[in-house]
């Protein structure tokens, strides 16, 4: 948040900067929608901000990630050992519920708002899978609108009435 403000307060627009935070690895919209609307964007904006800026990123690491990381390997032994740690996370437990159910597990994987979950890992595990894009990015699109619902009624309050 303290980096939010800071770029806005440096007069880059509030919608600019709840879109750069929404293309952060782990941040995603998870946490674009609340600083959007902390800095005075309505819920509604905050999250179709939020949306396009998640989306954004998926299709490049879908398609290069692979050769990103090929590369990456040549570069050194820690960044062997990062891209293999990378690796192992995106084929690892989480990776198996996409291998189960496929198209659903996959929008789920990246619906829940958890912790390691959302559109930057849903693609990285979909490319080490080799899942292709056609079948991958509709089930991350739906995957983060189901996110954006969820966020944006915990950021309004809503959710917090109906518990």
């Amino acid at each position: 948040m303290d980096i939010a403000q800071t770029l806005s307060d440096l007069g880059i627009g509030t919608a600019v900067v709840t879109l750069i935070v929404s293309m952060l690895p782990i941040v995603e919209l998870r946490g674009a929608i609340p600083i959007g609307t902390a800095l005075g964007l309505p819920v509604w904006q905050a999250a179709l901000i939020s949306i396009v800026g998640n989306l954004l990123p998926a299709p490049f690491i879908i398609a290069f990630i692979r050769v990103f990381m090929d590369w990456l390997r040549t570069k050194s032994r820690h960044m062997q050992k990062f891209v293999d740690w990378l690796e192992a996370k995106g084929t690892g437990k989480k990776a198996d519920k996409v291998r189960q159910y496929e198209f659903l597990g996959l929008v789920l994987f990246v619906a829940i708002p958890l912790p390691g979950t959302g559109a930057w890992t849903g693609s990285l595990v979909a490319a080490l899978l080799d899942v292709r894009m056609k079948r991958t990015l509709p089930a991350i699109i739906l995957g983060v609108l189901i996110a954006a619902v969820i966020i944006s009624l915990a950021t309004a309050g809503v959710v917090n009435l109906l518990v």
